[in-house]
């Protein structure tokens, strides 16, 4: 590889140019252009122009037995599309996994409204065109005269929608975020599909593990009304705007929603914490769907 390299490191894969199903040893290198796979006799080369998605932990069910922490690289080979998938050390992986979408994203141009709304209230929010700049953890979209740095922990909802800008319709993601309590919307305007697939898959990198959490926690109705009273009063709300009927009841159930880490109390009462507003949130969704 003549241009600079950005990772490289041992792993194990499969690849369309590997011989069987089963995981190979070899060499993973990045650079700023391309992804370059050599295990022993076969060498995959991906031109990162031809990426189109990115999935972590996402493996194919006959590859499950051979791995663990891995990364699936999604890219189009001709007219046809193909995968890459790299098993490695955890920490050679999560480093990896940042600098590739870092390097992926390195070279477009977004339209941020940051925030549309706070707490619920639609704000008057202005559109700013900016980079995009990856880091462990968070994501900062830079503009002119003003960044926005998203800490990934704090996003508690996503959505995908289309946007007018311009004059011209245009792929958008709507998330949700908790900075400081109090929840935040914020829009971000991609220029055409791809990015918005890979920009998506960031945004969402510790939403996806945390969502998949939230299929242990067993919310009984009066639980799940609390909960909904409070998001719908923009995260924190007072005990009495929350108690529809026995007062003890209420106050029962909201000691339980402490214990299972799903509100704390703030200074305008009980507040929902991350996985709270995704509790609410992602139940919300399915009654909707």
């Amino acid at each position: 590889m003549s241009e600079a390299v950005v990772a490289d490191f041992v792993a194990r894969a499969v690849t369309p140019e590997t011989d069987g199903e089963e995981p190979v040893s070899g060499r993973v290198l990045l650079s700023r252009r391309r992804l370059v796979i050599a295990t022993g006799a076969a060498r995959t080369t991906i031109p990162l122009g031809s990426v189109f998605d990115v999935a972590i932990g996402t493996v194919p069910g006959d590859l499950r037995a051979f791995f663990s922490d891995s990364v699936t690289v999604a890219y189009e080979r001709g007219d046809a599309r193909a995968t890459a998938l790299i098993e490695g050390d955890p920490e050679d992986l999560d480093r990896f996994v940042t600098l590739l979408f870092a390097t992926l994203l390195a070279e477009v141009t977004v339209t941020v409204r940051h925030p549309a709304a706070i707490g619920g209230r639609v704000v008057d929010g202005t559109d700013r065109p900016a980079t995009v700049s990856v880091a462990t953890g968070s994501i900062t979209f830079d503009g002119r005269d003003r960044s926005t740095t998203v800490d990934l922990s704090a996003v508690v909802d996503y959505d995908r929608t289309t946007r007018t800008v311009d004059g011209v319709r245009r792929p958008a993601i709507v998330f949700r975020h908790v900075p400081e309590r109090r929840t935040v919307t914020s829009v971000v305007t991609v220029p055409e599909p791809r990015p918005m697939t890979i920009l998506g898959r960031y945004l969402r990198r510790e939403y996806t593990a945390v969502l998949e959490d939230l299929d242990d926690v067993r919310l009984p109705p009066e639980a799940l009304e609390i909960l909904v009273s409070i998001h719908a009063a923009g995260g924190s709300a007072p005990l009495s705007a929350i108690v529809t009927g026995d007062a003890s009841r209420t106050t029962m159930l909201l000691d339980e929603l402490r214990e299972d880490g799903l509100v704390v109390d703030g200074e305008a009462g009980p507040t929902l914490t991350r996985l709270g507003t995704m509790a609410v949130t992602s139940r919300l969704e399915r009654v909707n769907t």
